[in-house]
């Protein structure tokens, strides 16, 4: 049987390095473009192209990433933590990551982010969730491979990376159960984000299997429906009758709903309990320290690493590979248990 040809086989015919072979036969930077293909006809004479495809040489990319300027209302928002996730990534694959924030009067004029306009960019990712009409306008008129991120598709040919939304929503009330909660409420806007919605059916779901009658009182928004703007502690609309427990949809709404609580007269989590969303908040400023007396948010934890890592190979292969398509593409994520939710009782059992 004929002898196995190894990288240092061949550089010892050229005097180098096995690491210098490998960085030539991969396309990496650090070897002369003549010593490359000096390398590379070593290597096919003898025979070590036949088992090793020679790759080419990376190109670097440029991608624009389209994000609502209500999104980042907080300079320590969740999305600006993506993009940062986003931006190491990229770079480390010798790309360069270019931000364009839309506000809401330019959504609904309708007009093309100007770094697709003006052609800077070879690839786009869309994060969150736009007005449907102009989310659709996207799709159909972006020259260029995109994405959506943390959000569904805007037709059922885009490609997206999503979280678990549904199952962690449903995970997070079931946990409620589990601490002996039947009295559950839902802060949210329905009807305003994919995620909302999804957790939310994730909670309906979690309900329906307890037999537990959905009260639209204990539903509270938490945003303007029209704008998608968050609201401000003042304007959270408390019901009469309490539940004892709460899902938030995301961490930064639970914090600034338990300001609400707190001018209410209520404490966490003894006299409500509450659960969020996202692992995004535990130390920023003295929010949770007004949440739960320093001993954290239960929440459920969204991979945020594995999104944008998922999202960047997913958007250089369509910019190499205009064919190249995945659908949806879900992330799973894990409940982390902190102090912010009280046992009252035993588990309620599912029916």
């Amino acid at each position: 049987m004929a002898k196995a040809v190894r990288l240092s086989d061949i550089g010892e015919r050229l005097d180098v390095s096995a690491v210098t072979v490998s960085k030539a036969l991969s396309g990496q930077k650090g070897v002369s473009e003549e010593m490359r293909q000096k390398i590379i006809q070593v290597a096919d004479e003898l025979g070590y192209l036949k088992r090793q495809k020679v790759e080419p040489e990376k190109k670097g990319y440029n991608i624009g990433v389209v994000v609502a300027e209500r999104y980042l209302y907080e300079g320590e928002s969740f999305y600006w933590k993506l993009y940062q996730e986003l931006s190491q990534i990229a770079i480390a694959r010798d790309c360069y990551m270019i931000l364009e924030v839309v506000n809401y009067n330019y959504e609904k004029s309708g007009m093309m982010p100007k770094i697709i306009m003006e052609r800077k960019v070879d690839g786009v990712i869309i994060v969150g969730t736009f007005d449907s009409s102009y989310s659709l306008y996207l799709a159909n008129n972006i020259p260029v491979p995109f994405l959506y991120l943390d959000t569904n598709g805007a037709k059922d040919t885009c490609d997206s990376i999503v979280s678990n939304n549904i199952m962690g929503g449903y995970r997070m009330t079931n946990y409620l159960f589990k601490m002996g909660h039947s009295k559950i409420g839902f802060v949210g806007t329905r009807l305003t984000t994919t995620s909302i919605d999804e957790r939310f059916l994730g909670y309906m779901k979690s309900l329906m299997e307890h037999g537990i009658k959905l009260k639209e009182e204990w539903i509270i928004d938490d945003r303007n429906r029209k704008s998608g703007d968050t609201y401000v502690k003042e304007q959270f609309v408390l019901p009469d009758k309490m539940p004892t427990a709460f899902f938030c949809n995301c961490d930064l709404l639970a914090c600034v709903f338990v300001r609400k609580l707190a001018s209410a007269g209520y404490k966490v989590p003894t006299d409500i309990s509450i659960v969020g969303f996202d692992n995004y908040i535990n130390k920023i400023d003295n929010f949770v320290s007004e949440l739960v007396n320093e001993t954290g948010l239960t929440t459920y934890e969204i991979n945020m690493k594995e999104m944008a890592k998922r999202t960047i190979h997913i958007i250089l292969h369509k910019m190499e590979n205009i064919n190249y398509t995945t659908g949806m593409f879900v992330i799973p994520g894990r409940l982390i248990e902190r102090g912010s939710v009280k046992r009252i009782g035993e588990e309620i059992p599912f029916i």
